[in-house]
């Protein structure tokens, strides 16, 4: 016989109604983990597997007020041709130039001093980006 004061046994009946809600949000995070580290990987696969060249600026001089010479490295897959995007901003970050240099034929790695045309003094050299034809 069970009177008011008396507890009964953990766990004889069953979990209790906090035990399940905590077993369900510990379910739940793992699911959305889950889902959340595939959609990091996806991106992260379309990012680096799907680009087929990229480059970075090594060097750069402003030779004139209209000119600013900039050394590229660029890196691409065989027989891949496509064109980078570079800028020059003036040292006020009004952007003074923008081209786009083209990398054609079969080699993997590119070294090229190419010149962009500005409006003003170029004070940077910054590559926006690349992509493939």
């Amino acid at each position: 016989m069970s009177t008011a004061g008396t507890r009964l046994p953990e766990g004889r009946y069953g979990r209790s109604s906090d035990e399940r809600a905590d077993h369900k949000l510990k379910i739940a995070g793992a699911v959305l983990g889950a889902l959340l580290l595939a959609l990091v990987g996806y991106f992260a696969y379309h990012y680096v597997g799907q680009n087929k060249i990229s480059a970075e600026v090594i060097a750069f001089e402003a030779t004139s007020d209209a000119t600013v010479r900039v050394h590229l490295e660029v890196r691409k897959d065989s027989g891949t041709s496509g064109y980078c995007t570079v800028r020059s901003q003036a040292a006020d970050g009004a952007e003074v130039g923008r081209a786009d240099f083209r990398f054609p034929g079969s080699d993997t790695r590119i070294d090229k001093v190419v010149t962009l045309r500005t409006t003003a003094k170029g004070t940077t050299a910054e590559l926006l980006g690349c992509h493939a034809d």
